[in-house]
């Protein structure tokens, strides 16, 4: 199907998601496969994310989060670390009016603060002029990990227990996930990883337990809206059960 015919489809279903989440994979690979440096499919990558963010906006999707930086990526090259912090700096600072213009909020998750100095006072800056915005929430997960989250939030809850906040008999699905770095937004209703790869790569492991997952081959950097579409018209073919059984009959009680 063409973009247009994507887009009409799954307008026309209705069943948009309020919370897709990104894994942002292959832009080393596709760098590769073009016989360019990796940094330039990290620039090109940077392209796609403008290009979903708007589309998501445009759909009316409440919260986008892209797996942008995990505490696992600085073990890389310190050229290429160096790169994506310069590389961080400068989009930041580029698309801010786009941003603001298009009435995104911007949000960070993971620790912000062990980041170099000009990314981290680039994503603060960002994040207070957009503040106010009313539109799409765009969650940059940097320096983040799921396991890191948990914990954070497990020592969270010791201190509260100590300090007679809540008791252990408080604690449950429902308080708990109060300690997430998510705490204020919804559980992503659908995870999308480029690239190939069938993993999740210690990604918002307590969010996704009821996600829908959607991989697909495709580089980030050549993720654009016809693949954005096709992967909610996937969502939208599928039934979310969250364990129970299915709503629609089978043939059988037809």
């Amino acid at each position: 199907m063409k973009e247009k015919e994507l887009l009409d489809a799954i307008e026309s279903n209705g069943n948009i998601p309020r919370h897709i989440a990104i894994i942002m994979d292959g832009n080393g690979r596709w760098a590769k496969s073009k016989f360019l440096p990796r940094v330039a499919g990290h620039r090109e990558g940077i392209n796609s994310v403008r290009v979903i963010t708007e589309a998501c906006g445009e759909l009316e999707v409440e919260y986008l989060t892209l797996y942008t930086f995990s505490k696992e990526n600085w073990a890389r090259p310190k050229s290429e670390v160096s790169a994506l912090m310069k590389l961080l700096v400068e989009t930041i600072r580029r698309e801010i009016e786009d941003l603001m213009k298009n009435n995104v909020r911007l949000h960070v998750i993971g620790h912000m603060e062990d980041l170099p100095d000009a990314p981290r006072e680039a994503l603060q800056e960002g994040i207070d002029i957009l503040k106010n915005n009313t539109g799409l929430n765009l969650v940059l997960a940097l320096n983040y990990g799921a396991r890191a989250e948990i914990l954070d939030a497990f020592l969270s809850v010791c201190i509260d227990i100590e300090k007679g906040k809540i008791t252990i008999d408080e604690l449950n699905e429902i308080s708990f996930p109060k300690y997430l770095y998510t705490a204020d937004m919804p559980d992503p209703d659908m995870v999308i990883r480029t690239s190939g790869e069938y993993r999740i790569s210690n990604f918002l492991l307590w969010q996704i337990a009821y996600s829908e997952i959607y991989f697909t081959p495709v580089f980030w950097p050549a993720f654009r809206r016809p693949e954005l579409y096709e992967a909610i018209m996937d969502y939208q073919n599928r039934e979310r059960r969250f364990g129970k059984v299915s709503l629609k009959k089978s043939e059988a009680e037809k």
